[in-house]
């Protein structure tokens, strides 16, 4: 196991833990509509929409610190979400901005290669 391998999944996963926040609780607030260029009439008819999305990005941050917890043994279940989370931002890159290829997809890429790297 090493240990920059576990730091990098653990900043993926506070990334996720702040992507929550974004959508879940300030997507309609000064801060969600400057982050994704929405006006407050956007915002507020997505607002469900985004609490959703937020919902689902707590979840794979639990899994990611569910497997940084398990150290050694949670490597499988960090290559799983690490995957995850690469997935849906290549998505994110494709559908919505490149942006997102390099805040979501790039860190979690790089720490997918370390656990890889570290643990098989």
């Amino acid at each position: 196991m090493d240990v920059f391998a576990l730091v990098l999944c653990g900043v993926v996963a506070l990334l996720h833990i702040y992507f929550l926040v974004l959508e879940m609780f300030l997507w309609d607030k000064p801060i969600g509509l400057k982050t994704f260029r929405l006006t407050p009439e956007k915002a507020q008819a997505t607002k469900v929409l985004a609490a959703n999305q937020g919902l689902y990005n707590g979840f794979l941050a639990a899994g990611l610190l569910w497997g940084i917890i398990l150290a050694d043994a949670g490597a499988h279940i960090r290559i799983f979400f690490l995957l995850c989370v690469v997935v849906a931002g290549l998505y994110g890159a494709a559908t919505v901005g490149k942006k997102i290829l390099y805040i979501q997809a790039a860190p979690a890429a790089l720490a997918l290669a370390l656990t890889i790297l570290f643990s098989i």
